[in-house]
Formats: structure tokens, C-alpha cells, sequence
């Protein structure tokens, strides 16, 4: 799985508290294996953001990315549920 990051996932992944980030990469790391893994908790996101999917950091935080194609993704926003709005 090729995975790529925006402008956006960048500046809100530094703001990050460092054990989230290490977090973050563990999940990636599993992300990239299998991105339905259901440690992740991946799902489809609704409402207008229903073209989007998000998977689990931990209890509080989630990434958002989308499938560009069947082996390329984009990390859109990282951070708590605040990222919905």
C-alpha cells in the first residue's frame, strides 16, 4: 500500500503529542499490511464526508484518508474527533 500525505495531515501530524505519533506510525505500519485490519476500526465515513474513510489511532484519534486506487491512499487529517468538522 502506497501511502501519501497532504499539506494539511502534515501540519496537524506535527502538533501531535509525541506517544501519539509513535502511536500513529504503529498503526500505519498495520494500514499498510491490511487497511481493514480490525485493530484499526477502519470504516466509511457518512454525512458529507461520505466519500472518505477513517481508521483508529487510539480511542480519541483517527486518520482520515481516501482511496486514490486499489494500492494508493492519501492521509487527509490526523487528530481527535474534531477532524469531522
Amino acid at each position: 500500500m502506497i501511502v501519501r500525505y497532504t499539506t494539511k495531515f502534515y501540519r496537524e501530524y506535527k502538533r501531535l503529542p509525541l506517544n501519539i505519533k509513535k502511536q500513529a506510525e504503529k498503526m500505519e505500519k498495520i494500514f499498510r499490511e491490511n487497511p481493514f485490519n480490525p485493530i484499526l476500526k477502519t470504516h466509511k465515513l457518512t454525512g458529507k464526508l461520505k466519500e472518505l474513510w477513517s481508521f483508529s489511532i487510539d480511542y480519541k484519534n483517527r486518520i482520515i484518508f481516501e482511496f486514490a486506487s486499489e494500492n494508493t491512499v492519501y492521509f487527509l487529517s490526523v487528530g481527535n474527533h474534531q477532524i469531522y468538522r
